[in-house]
């Protein structure tokens, strides 16, 4: 395995705990578990940087001359950073919306 495919499988792996501490998250958050849903988050935009900070080196190594070679593989990276983010984002919404419903019950 070459050093562009195991960055490949970097932004994979990544990807996808950053996706699943969102959505551990996001239990938490149903369960009005809002300090550990707000830890989860903070898990996962970390680890979705992590995906991103390879993602960033091989587009500037591809800036600089080195050819990146489109694989079906790099697509499917691709395919779980950008629905890891966009996962992500929208469960940040849905906690918010939960702690809004929770303190409106609480009155």
């Amino acid at each position: 395995m070459n050093e562009q495919e195991m960055d490949i499988f970097k932004i994979i792996s990544a990807a996808g705990d950053s996706r699943g501490s969102a959505f551990e998250a996001l239990r938490f958050a149903r369960k009005g578990k809002f300090d550990e849903a707000e830890a989860k988050m903070q898990e996962a935009k970390e680890k979705s940087i992590d995906a991103h900070d390879v993602q960033t080196k091989l587009i500037t190594s591809e800036i600089n001359g080195d050819k990146t070679e489109t694989s079906l593989l790099m697509v499917h990276a691709q395919d779980h950073l950008m629905t890891s983010i966009l996962a992500r984002d929208l469960i940040e919404e849905m906690i918010g919306m939960l702690r809004e419903q929770s303190k409106a019950n609480a009155l």
